[in-house]
């Protein structure tokens, strides 16, 4: 008989100012909000502590990496704790002078740390230069259990990834969560604004699909430059920052949209993740009964050579 449990996900899409501590304040309202309209989990964008600050490589920037646990995750704690929700949060985190990740935390509705997850992929673009400053997890991809339902967390440049979902999907995650922090180059924006952004959204909605799940990708609005309060600002006369596109959203595992949030405002989207659909949807596409397990071995080699690279059984020669 097919599960029909069902709780409700709030995905905060918000803009940053240069104040990180404005920022978690606001963040900490947001959560009070999405909690008060009946969400059970709430997320936050990727880093929304500050504006995104890889825009440029700055040694002293390094200084608003904070440990994990920390001040942040004490405080988002003693909130989940009051509200009785799960908080999935995104932050910079300092592993050890030198070593720093990318960092995604799931705090459980009790305030204890779940799960915590360091991204895998680390984009090195113009004006997004995180490789300077993240190293990539070491962690794995997991799915953990909160008070409501067992969810996985990616971050951002995974969500391109159809192998970082699969592997998230079959730890038995039923929500996969991207926070987020992808816009347009302005300058870009006018001939391929659309077409990024529909990308963007369908290789997310494809993850929902091949695997049955619920996918969660949240995001930040407005123009940045990186600018952070109390660090030397940027040079910004010849960039344009980077105009964070928003239209944060929840598909469900059939891949239909069923919230979606503009492309230029603060907004705490809500939706309900139904355990039932999920098992139906399965049922219908029953895309894990029917993968291949045996013959995937390529798909761990950086890249197959055209002509007689493997033999008939798939092992390398």
């Amino acid at each position: 008989m097919a599960k029909t449990r069902k709780y409700n996900v709030g995905l905060v899409q918000m803009r940053m100012s240069a104040d990180p501590e404005a920022n978690f304040a606001s963040a900490l309202g947001h959560i009070r909000e999405a909690a008060r309209l009946g969400a059970n989990i709430v997320c936050l964008p990727e880093l929304f502590r500050t504006q995104y600050f890889c825009q440029r490589e700055e040694p002293r920037l390094f200084d608003l990496a904070e440990p994990i646990p920390g001040p942040s995750t004490a405080k988002l704690s003693e909130l989940a704790r009051e509200l009785r929700v799960a908080i999935i949060a995104s932050l910079f985190e300092r592993r050890a002078p030198g070593l720093y990740h990318n960092t995604a935390v799931t705090l459980n509705a009790d305030g204890a740390i779940a799960g915590v997850y360091r991204k895998m992929h680390i984009p090195d673009d113009p004006l997004f230069y995180e490789k300077y400053y993240f190293a990539p997890g070491d962690l794995g991809f997991q799915a953990v259990d909160t008070a409501f339902g067992r969810v996985g967390t990616l971050v951002c440049w995974d969500q391109w990834y159809p192998e970082a979902a699969r592997l998230t999907a079959l730890k038995g995650a039923e929500a996969i969560f991207y926070p987020t922090a992808i816009g347009w180059h302005p300058a870009e924006k006018d001939e391929f604004g659309a077409a990024q952004y529909a990308a963007w959204q369908t290789i997310q909605r494809s993850h929902a699909i091949a695997n049955g799940v619920y996918v969660a990708s949240v995001n930040r609005v407005g123009l940045e430059h990186g600018v952070v309060k109390g660090h030397r600002a940027p040079d910004s006369s010849g960039g344009q920052g980077i105009e964070f596109w928003g239209g944060s959203f929840l598909a469900d595992p059939f891949g239909r949209i069923i919230a979606k949030a503009s492309h230029d405002a603060e907004e705490i989207l809500l939706g309900e993740i139904d355990l039932g659909l999920i098992e139906e949807t399965r049922r219908n596409w029953p895309f894990l009964r029917d993968r291949r397990i045996d013959a995937y071995a390529p798909i761990s080699s950086r890249f197959l050579d055209p002509v007689n690279s493997w033999t008939a059984d798939g092992d390398p020669k």
